[in-house]
């Protein structure tokens, strides 16, 4: 019963003229374990000859609940993030938003075989190379880490930050990446110790390109 009920969670399945289905990113841990109050949002993975579509279900987008983006691992994250973009206009535009109403992505626990919450309402998106003055880290879809003209693995970033002067850090994703991927990164990032007196990670802001 309970690997059936995983199997559930795992895959969200929704009637919509036909059965559809979202394969959830997994992890390891919850951040978030339930939600209240909250509007469901589909984007569903498609192929079109070669391309790969984002279909978007945001019917149920109530602008004052909590909404749940429940987002296919496999699609792009940069055509992911094109639609976050509008549907994060649309709801900041509302004149029905709820000002503690937030944005939460969906994911599977492994672990504890539920289904787990991260927020990102505060993150501001921008689809471009950040700026020459800003310190960043690059991240690629292969665990790569590129930081100016070095490139290491994602398991020596922590030992990169303990060494680095006073500084705010911000992070780049490579666009090509799977949703899946990012969601991983994401995870990754939110583990990484900070133990340096005038070192520290912007929550706020990420680049995609």
């Amino acid at each position: 019963m309970k690997k059936f009920v995983f199997l559930l969670v795992s895959m969200l399945i929704i009637s919509c003229g036909e059965d559809k289905e979202v394969l959830l990113p997994v992890a390891k841990e919850t951040i978030v374990a339930d939600v209240k109050d909250h509007s469901p949002i589909y984007f569903f993975f498609k192929l079109e000859e070669k391309d790969t579509i984002v279909d978007v279900n945001r019917n149920n987008s109530i602008s004052s609940t909590n909404w749940l983006f429940n987002i296919d691992k496999r699609l792009p994250l940069r055509k992911v993030i094109l639609e976050i973009k509008k549907l994060q206009t649309k709801k900041d535009k509302s004149a029905h938003k709820s000002v503690a109403s937030e944005n939460y992505f969906t994911y599977t626990d492994t672990v504890k075989k539920n289904l787990a919450f991260m927020p990102f309402t505060k993150i501001q998106y921008k689809l471009e190379k950040p700026d020459f003055n800003i310190k960043y880290f690059h991240l690629d879809r292969n665990d790569l880490v590129h930081y100016n003209e070095l490139v290491f693995s994602k398991n020596q970033l922590q030992e990169f930050i303990n060494k680095m002067p006073n500084s705010r850090i911000y992070f780049s994703f490579d666009k090509g990446m799977s949703f899946g991927k990012y969601i991983e990164y994401k995870l990754f990032i939110k583990n990484l110790e900070i133990n340096k007196q005038g070192v520290s990670i912007s929550s706020k802001k990420e680049y995609i390109y």
